[in-house]
């Protein structure tokens, strides 16, 4: 597959998640898919596999967190790879605290299907918004 249908693949996934359509998220992911989110005191973080794993995350992230705004700037493609740098923003719903994010997702896609993510994300400014106030109850 060349570079510019992996990052179509790519767009059409984030498309997917953010308009909640699970049949097209399984149907643009490979059943032994692999999510690599970093970090560590945040509800997110961990390896993620398999389309149980993915639907499994998305509902965990569903529960836990709002997100406002996602930007996506840029998308760098060479092979199987697909990089996308990127923005969010949003809030714990826990705290009630914001988060920013500036984020880059690696990506790979094989035979039209995205087979491994891994986020960069600034996990420190994720986990401060999911520290709770001392007094307040979890």
């Amino acid at each position: 597959m060349n570079t510019q249908k992996n990052v179509q693949v790519v767009k059409d996934f984030f498309t997917a998640m953010g308009s909640s359509d699970r049949q097209g998220l399984l149907a643009l992911t490979s059943e032994d898919l692999e999510w690599i989110i970093p970090g560590e005191n945040w509800p997110l973080a961990g390896t993620h596999r398999g389309h149980a794993g993915l639907e499994d995350l998305l509902l965990r992230a569903s529960e836990k967190m709002e997100t406002s705004v996602m930007e996506f700037h840029e998308y760098v493609a060479q092979g199987d790879r697909v990089l996308i740098v990127g923005f969010a923003k949003g809030k714990i719903k826990a705290t009630n605290r914001t988060w920013e994010d500036d984020w880059v997702f690696a990506i790979t896609v094989r035979n039209g299907k995205l087979t491994n993510i891994r986020e960069y994300i600034d996990t420190q400014a994720l986990a401060r918004a999911c520290e709770m106030d001392a007094g307040s109850r979890p």
